[in-house]
């Protein structure tokens, strides 16, 4: 991992780029029920509030955490984006 810095602008991007989906998909369907894509939203923005107070946290051996950190937002950011995609 380059430096926190970086992996605080991952998590951000990531997860921005995740809501912004939901909010065009919303905008494509606006006669369909958007409160699963709120729902989406809603668990993005839990995700990041919950990544990045595990960058903040003081750690003994900050390579392996930020490792794990960024394997959680790729798991995480994955499973997010294959809930956009059974939207219906």
């Amino acid at each position: 991992m380059a430096n926190v810095r970086n992996l605080k602008k991952d998590i951000n991007f990531v997860l921005g780029d995740i809501i912004e989906a939901v909010y065009v998909w919303e905008h494509a369907n606006k006669d369909k029920d958007s409160k699963d894509a709120e729902a989406i939203i809603d668990e993005a923005i839990a995700t990041f509030d919950d990544l990045i107070v595990k960058v903040n946290a003081k750690t003994d051996n900050a390579k392996a955490h930020f490792k794990a950190i960024n394997t959680e937002l790729e798991t995480k950011g994955l499973a997010l984006i294959e809930k956009i995609n059974n939207l219906s």
